[in-house]
């Protein structure tokens, strides 16, 4: 019985042993703990470098910056076309972000993603609400530009039964009063993973 007993108090501590203890990694990472699906360094990455040529695009500067005049954009919601369930939101707050902080951009949030603002101007039928403190019709600016587009995966097998993982972001930003785009681009995240590895 005490030779049973030992066994199992052995067993138990090599497997606690063996136990991958829980640690911060630095999420922003490329180069350790790759994974074949896209990760928050992907996103990240993808974002600065997109923002970064946005902000630097004599296009996207708007004629009065020098007295503080900012475009404002529209960011729609980016299609999702790989075999993963992304939250594609990732891609887009890492841009507003960065296009925010330049301080050569604001971004609305007026249509379609946060409907407070149409909300609170139904309040003005409210008997509980002060009417002079419901914000008025005719105030909501309409955007400069909309920034749109795609996230697409590619998966191509190897002779070595390995498997190439391509992901292309995808982002145009399309002047809303003539329909032009002022700035479009892409970048590639590449990777090489065992074939039987799960990329979605």
């Amino acid at each position: 019985m005490k030779k049973l007993a030992l066994a199992a108090a052995v067993a138990a501590l090599t497997l606690t042993g063996c136990a991958t203890k829980t640690a911060y990694i630095d999420a922003s990472d490329t180069q350790t703990n790759v994974v074949a699906a896209l990760s928050y360094a992907d996103f990240s990455k993808a974002a600065n470098e997109m923002a970064e040529e946005i902000v630097a695009s004599k296009l996207m500067t708007h004629p009065q910056a020098d007295e503080g005049g900012r475009y404002i954009v529209y960011v729609n919601d980016i299609e999702n076309d790989t075999m993963q369930r992304l939250d594609t939101d990732q891609l887009t707050k890492g841009l507003r972000v960065n296009l925010l902080q330049s301080g050569k951009f604001l971004v609305t949030t007026a249509f379609g993603e946060d409907d407070a603002t149409k909300k609170m101007r139904e309040l003005k039928d409210s008997k509980m609400v002060k009417k002079s403190t419901v914000k008025g019709d005719d105030q909501v600016i309409a955007p400069d530009f909309s920034l749109s587009g795609k996230i697409l995966q590619r998966n191509t097998s190897l002779d070595n039964d390995d498997t190439r993982i391509e992901y292309y972001f995808q982002l145009t930003m399309t002047k809303i009063e003539n329909g032009l785009a002022y700035w479009e681009g892409e970048r590639v995240v590449g990777k090489v993973a065992d074939g039987s590895s799960v990329s979605w």
